[in-house]
């Protein structure tokens, strides 16, 4: 009889939550995403409840909204990732960190050598989610007049990770022989050049640190789009999902697990994980009374901004109690645009009503009490919808600690997650083999 399948448990920390009125709620940390000894706090507490990783998005601009619904958002200011995660390498043993790095704004021998560095000091633990920069702004804070198309960023991403894997297997594994009777410090017949010149990128090498202890880091995806869905299903370990229900859900692995079938890829080497805002209360009703607490505290004006990052647009033009008008496409996510697209339609909702959705969380949620939530999760599992999930809390301190108090042994009584970790590196926690190095066999 095959092992039954556990879940595996990321935390989406940046922001600490990702509901815009996290930061009112009573009892909120209101300065998390930039108070260091919280983050410390809510790692290690993370890491007690056996979750597989710490998971921080990164901005390379401010959100692009008026900015009088921008300082409304919590999520203006945070730390740079890998001071972050370098930090809390340290201060825990186990969990894995996960950080973003833009494949459009940054180079990849910068990638792969931060990514190396946070994979050593953390004895094996680092991730790198691969984005490709939708926001427009950021494209100003580097230099250029306008954001690359859609396809454009895409097609420079897939190169950009062929380069930046082809330098982290710049050593041999028994590269570094230091050798104090003989002098040698490293085997020079052990160290491969890369020297990729392709349509986008131009990168020498070698990489001038040593192999990271999991041959690669862990390799992170979360477009939904046409080109991230192959992108993920050539290259990812982890998606990092968002579908809304479960059908959607089901679909999407589908999809993506069938793409990898078709490549030639063992499909269980890939792990979907949606993002799913959990409220836990000690009934449903009190579940549902925060959330509605939530959702009460986000402004109008954070509300129709979040309409407009969605839609790539200004909804802030539109008659706020009528439908949704035709919506171009633009140069902004398509994944999001289309899910907001049909969210309108199918709940006939109006501007107004579409925008105060978004305005707090408009995505995945578990609403009730620990012993439902873990049976959506258990469904969700069982149907193929998810290998697991990134959970983002409602606040912090306290939507943290009562996923920990409660959801956690409510899983862990069904056999669905760890008691303890097994093994010491974030692959070894996801079920991921240690890639061989393509170089030296």
């Amino acid at each position: 009889m095959p092992a039954q399948r556990q879940l595996r448990l990321g935390a989406f920390m940046r922001p600490v939550s990702i509901h815009t009125g996290a930061w009112r709620y009573p009892g909120a940390q209101r300065d998390a995403n930039f108070n260091y000894p919280a983050l410390r706090r809510y790692a290690q507490t993370l890491e007690r409840a056996r979750f597989d990783a710490f998971f921080m998005a990164d901005h390379l601009a401010l959100l692009n909204m008026p900015i009088e619904a921008l300082k409304r958002s919590h999520t203006a200011t945070s730390f740079e990732p890998f001071t972050l995660l370098s930090a809390l390498s340290q201060a825990t043993e186990r969990i894995g960190l996960v950080a973003t790095a833009s494949t459009t704004f940054d180079e990849p021998f910068h990638v792969a050598r931060r990514f190396a560095s946070l994979d050593h000091l953390s004895a094996g633990r680092a991730g790198w989610n691969i984005v490709t920069t939708a926001n427009p702004d950021a494209a100003l804070n580097f230099g250029r007049t306008e954001q690359p198309d859609h396809a454009l960023r895409y097609a420079r991403a897939r190169e950009f990770y062929d380069v930046v894997t082809g330098l982290w297997d710049s050593w041999a594994d028994d590269a570094f022989v230091r050798d104090a009777d003989s002098g040698v410090y490293f085997d020079p017949a052990r160290l491969h050049t890369l020297d990729h010149r392709g349509e986008h990128l131009s990168v020498k090498g070698p990489l001038h640190i040593a192999r990271p202890v999991q041959g690669w880091p862990v390799i992170v995806q979360a477009g939904a789009s046409e080109p991230g869905r192959q992108l993920a299903a050539e290259t990812a370990e982890v998606i990092f999902a968002a579908q809304p229900t479960l059908a959607d859900g089901r679909a999407f692995y589908a999809d993506v697990k069938g793409r990898m079938d078709r490549l030639g890829r063992n499909r269980d080497h890939l792990k979907i994980l949606p993002g799913a805002l959990v409220v836990v209360g000690e009934t449903a009703e009190a579940a549902r009374a925060i959330r509605a607490r939530l959702d009460s505290l986000v402004h109008e004006q954070s509300a129709i901004a979040s309409l407009s990052i969605a839609l790539g647009c200004d909804a802030s033009r539109f008659d706020p109690d009528g439908r949704l008008p035709p919506i171009p496409e633009t140069n902004a996510s398509k994944s999001s645009r289309e899910r907001v697209l049909r969210l309108a339609e199918e709940e006939g909702l109006t501007v107004r009503q579409l925008a105060q959705r978004l305005g707090g969380y408009g995505g995945l949620a578990f609403v009730g009490t620990a012993r439902q939530i873990a049976d959506q999760m258990q469904q969700w599992l069982e149907l193929e919808g998810a290998d697991g999930f990134n959970v983002m809390f409602p606040w912090l301190p306290g939507g943290l600690d009562a996923f920990v108090a409660d959801v956690i042994p409510e899983l862990q009584g069904r056999g669905l997650f760890r008691r303890e970790y097994e093994g010491s590196t974030l692959r070894e926690h996801l079920g991921l083999p240690r890639p061989e190095n393509r170089h030296f066999r």
